[in-house]
């Protein structure tokens, strides 16, 4: 029995105007809100490829992807083979702060 899809195109033009408005809202999200092995296929990277341009074998990046407990500079390493940067903020009620001190090795200074 042929199963029959539907276009995208074709379900949207029957939403609401609100449900539109969530569904790109939750999209959004999503997008925003990714674990690594989500983040490398939607860059349309293989564990392969990653592994190859970082310079490591494929099963290094798959502990990486399974870790919840990972160096700041393998994290960066990651996400600059994936052609990013890494960004690590303090958010606050009163707003966020970008952490400065994990990108170059800072001098030490006198308390």
């Amino acid at each position: 029995m042929a199963k029959h899809y539907k276009k995208f195109s074709e379900l949207q033009s029957k939403m609401s105007p609100e449900q539109r408005k969530q569904n790109e809202a939750e999209a959004e999200r999503m997008m925003r809100e990714l674990p690594l092995d989500e983040l490398r296929a939607a860059r349309n990277l293989t564990q392969e490829h990653l592994a190859k341009i970082m310079g490591v074998k494929q099963s290094a990046i798959s502990r990486m992807e399974r870790r919840a407990d990972v160096y700041v500079s393998t994290l960066s390493s990651f996400i600059e083979a994936m052609g990013g940067h890494l960004e690590i903020r303090a958010v606050f009620p009163e707003g966020a702060v970008l952490i400065n001190q994990f990108g170059e090795e800072r001098p030490s200074t006198a308390d």
